[in-house]
């Protein structure tokens, strides 16, 4: 293979783990034999490292927590208003947000494959794929939250929504006491992934700033 073909690589490997040397293989066996475009494959590898992930869902919901206006948006036409922000393309071009409460928790999950929200939460965690959550999720919820370290009053009803290839839904988690005059910024520092599919809260300031994410 020349080194145009491979100058993107990092040809010390001693860093990577067996699966991702299994990935640089096959990524160079695709680009020597023509089927990859090394410079597209950069350019999708950097969309998803860099522009697609939990960041720009943390995004939407600082934004609903802090803007009347778009939270009434998000409520009426979720694709509409997250697409104000930039954030469309595949797996998320029909969004529901489903809003928690005291009352009502809500969790996301897809029982028939891995149906998830791409443009906003990135791709999928392994466990969000895998048939134990998949099934429980539904049959036990409050088990599972359990397992996530979620611990929600007896009285807080779970909702539980299927994703499918035609909707994909957002949770909205409740905004965290104390954060009054906070920015858009670090509002979003609070917002985890798990938050947002419902295997989680949103992180208290207390415990952003311990996880250095709060100054």
């Amino acid at each position: 293979m020349s080194e145009d073909n491979d100058h993107h690589h990092d040809h010390d490997h001693s860093h990577l783990t067996e699966t991702e040397l299994r990935v640089r293989a096959l990524e160079s066996i695709l680009v020597e034999k023509g089927y990859v475009d090394p410079e597209a494959l950069n350019r999708l590898v950097d969309t998803y490292e860099k522009k697609v992930g939990p960041q720009n869902g943390a995004m939407v919901v600082a934004r609903a927590w802090s803007n009347p206006d778009f939270l009434e948006f998000l409520r009426k036409d979720a694709s509409g208003a997250i697409a104000t922000l930039g954030f469309t393309g595949r797996q998320g071009e029909d969004m529901i947000v489903k809003e928690n409460t005291p009352e009502i928790h809500n969790m996301v999950v897809c029982t028939l494959c891995s149906c998830y929200p791409w443009p906003v939460l990135g791709l999928p965690p392994v466990w969000y794929k895998s048939a134990p959550y998949r099934s429980r999720a539904v049959s036990d919820p409050r088990g599972v939250l359990d397992e996530f370290d979620v611990s929600l009053p007896s009285e807080t009803e779970i909702r539980v929504w299927d994703s499918t290839a035609e909707l994909r839904y957002l949770v909205l988690p409740m905004r965290p006491e104390g954060t009054e005059g906070f920015s858009e910024e670090q509002l979003a520092a609070l917002v985890t992934r798990n938050s947002m599919i419902g295997t989680g809260l949103a992180l208290s300031p207390e415990d952003a700033r311990s996880q250095g994410l709060l100054s």
